[in-house]
């Protein structure tokens, strides 16, 4: 198994581009991965190389070549079975539209790069699929083994119960078959005999242990107890049976077991005695929950995803067409870039000071210093990293419109400390064109003061200097990864109000929670929109729990998963009180806990429609509640 892993060390990228000058540039730029990297200068050469090649892993595509484009080349690419999960990321040195990102990720794209390349981008772009795809081949290995290694000790089982009709040879199973046990069960007096095996797979003392029926069945595990009785057994006319079910050891631990064996019956049909062995396959049932939890993460992060992007695509406005690809680009690089960040901490955290390098790296000047960034070493939380790189980038995209960077004279300093219980951060620009206070703030900067006054609690001061504008960021060190969680201060439990009886939201209060910061500021102006009263929304477990307990409210919209934590307390707090709710997320109903069966749930990302027609149903007619949309 070792030598076959090694062997998957290295795999194959494809490069197709028809210009060799930009086919050698991305050889140049991959070639630290250490992979194979495979070129190709037309769609037909490439379509050739797949066919012929095992193991790619990534493919990068030229939007624009002769004879077949890049959006033809993947969707013939998609349509051959062995490329359907291929990972496919494009590459376009001119401007794309919006339409042709959407018909891009409808053909099964999972990226698109901007040409000129940022080799560290696109690296590390490439470095994620190609992780990817490397474990999911180790996995799926993995499982081809184990699978096959059960698939041979069953067979070798079965022809073993064979012999011991004229043998009873129970010992030979186990001395074979390796981590089994052996047993035989005379059905006329219920006496049970066990070799080693089964002591130790059901972890009982021999010395004081005596195995009968109604001692196994009562170690099994309640749901799996009648499928897998003898009586169940008995039932069946076939010979021989096998099963699986779970037992619960004396210590309390769970284990997987697969049960084979024979049954033998007189002349007339009766059963005299039932032989056969007991396998602990625990190990491989964890490898299948392992899989199947990976690819429930892989669900929620991609429709959490969504909901990111559609906050943002609603939300943006612009006077043009370019302005408003402009502006949804710029704010998905920055949350690109804090990703990458986080990626490399495995989402542990990321630095301040390399989020600031990040996003202002478009605005340095080649012939003098235009940004001073300087400051302690400060390590933010996941959520909290996303929505200071948001923030900065509009900060960066107002100074470009109207402040220091908009004029070659103009520079920006950006400097951040800690001040008792917060950490503070100052934005400072000068030597750009006067600035004045405007009537109201434009989308970017309310996305400034949502991100970090709505979802952090914290303080957002805009000071427009006729040098240049100043702006004070202020945040809880609670949201450093070093900071530890502060208690929830107890308060007085909540009381559900009267719904009014009417068949709409107006003037209904409802309690928000919801961490992605975009999609909560979607959610309340949704909400606001149908006439509700939104109380929140709260980014945070313990904010949400501790309005649960103390604000009055006549239902509630919760994330499921708030930056890792469920809102498992918050929706008991609700349950307590008899306060309805429903939750939104991108997991599937069969991941929630089942005391929450009967809680409606709205897959990310969320149709306003079908939002109103849940709450609507929940609040007024929750027993007609329509199913093809809530699960």
């Amino acid at each position: 198994m070792t030598d076959r892993l090694a062997a998957m060390d290295k795999v194959n990228i494809l490069l197709i581009d028809d210009q060799p000058a930009k086919l050698l540039s991305y050889e140049v730029i991959l070639a630290e991965l250490g992979e194979t990297l495979i070129k190709a200068t037309s769609p037909h050469e490439a379509l050739g190389i797949l066919l012929k090649t095992e193991d790619v892993a990534v493919v990068l595509i030229d939007v624009v070549m002769p004879q077949l484009d890049g959006f033809q080349l993947a969707s013939m690419i998609r349509d051959h079975p062995r490329f359907q999960r291929l990972a496919i990321i494009f590459v376009s040195a001119i401007q794309v539209a919006e339409t042709d990102f959407l018909r891009g990720y409808q053909i099964g794209a999972v990226d698109y790069v901007q040409v000129p390349v940022v080799p560290e981008v696109l690296r590390a772009k490439v470095r994620v699929f190609v992780d990817l795809y490397r474990k999911t081949r180790e996995l799926e290995t993995l499982n081809a083994e184990l699978e096959a290694r059960v698939a041979a000790r069953t067979a070798e089982l079965e022809a073993q119960a064979e012999r011991l009709r004229q043998s009873e040879d129970r010992r030979s199973i186990a001395m074979s078959a390796g981590n089994m046990g052996s047993w035989e069960v005379d059905l006329a007096t219920g006496r049970i005999e066990w070799d080693d095996g089964p002591y130790r797979i059901f972890g009982v003392d021999p010395a004081t242990f005596v195995p009968t029926v109604a001692r196994i069945e009562a170690m099994m595990h309640p749901d799996d107890r009648e499928r897998s009785a003898l009586s169940s057994i008995l039932v069946s006319p076939q010979a021989r049976f096998q099963t699986e079910f779970r037992i619960v050891r004396p210590s309390g631990e769970l284990r997987w077991c697969y049960g084979a064996g024979i049954i033998l019956r007189d002349p007339g049909g009766k059963p005299l005695r039932m032989t056969g062995v007991t396998v602990d396959i625990t190990e491989r049932k964890r490898t299948e929950e392992r899989q199947a939890l990976l690819a429930r993460e892989v669900d929620h992060r991609a429709k959490n995803t969504l909901a990111v992007v559609l906050s943002m695509l609603r939300l943006t406005k612009a006077p043009t067409i370019e302005a408003f690809i402009s502006a949804v680009e710029g704010r998905v690089h920055a949350l690109a870039a804090t990703h990458n960040l986080l990626s490399a901490t495995r989402w542990e955290g990321a630095e301040l000071g390399k989020i600031v390098d990040e996003e202002m790296a478009p605005y340095h000047a080649s012939h003098r210093r235009r940004v001073n960034a300087s400051g302690p070493r400060v390590i933010l939380l996941p959520a909290t990293a996303q929505a200071v790189a948001l923030a900065l980038h509009e900060l960066a995209t107002n100074a470009a419109k109207y402040g220091a960077f908009s004029t070659d004279t103009g520079t920006l300093s950006v400097t951040w400390r800690t001040e008792r219980d917060s950490m503070v951060l100052d934005w400072t620009e000068s030597g750009g064109p006067p600035t004045e206070e405007p009537a109201r703030l434009g989308l970017g900067l309310t996305i400034v003061r949502s991100s970090i006054e709505a979802q952090f609690r914290g303080a957002v001061d805009y000071d427009w200097q006729p040098e240049g504008l100043r702006c004070r960021l202020a945040i809880s060190v609670a949201q450093s990864a070093s900071a530890a969680a502060s208690a929830v201060a107890a308060v007085p439990p909540a009381q559900a109000t009267t719904v009014p009886d009417k068949r709409d939201l107006a003037g209904v209060r409802l309690m928000v929670v919801e961490d992605e910061m975009l999609v909560s500021m979607l959610l309340k102006r949704t909400l606001e929109g149908f006439g509700a009263i939104v109380v929140g929304p709260y980014a945070r477990l313990a904010d949400g729990l501790a309005a649960a307990r103390s604000e009055r409210f006549d239902g509630a919209v919760l994330d499921l998963n708030l930056a890792g934590e469920l809102a498992n307390p918050i929706a008991d707090q609700l349950l307590a009180h008899s306060v309805p709710f429903l939750f939104i997320t991108g997991f599937q109903r069969e991941s929630i806990d089942r005391r929450y069966a009967a809680v409606p749930v709205l897959q990310k990302p969320i149709d306003a429609a079908a939002l109103e027609r849940g709450l609507l149903a929940l609040l007024h007619d929750r027993p007609s509640l329509p199913t093809a949309e809530i699960a």
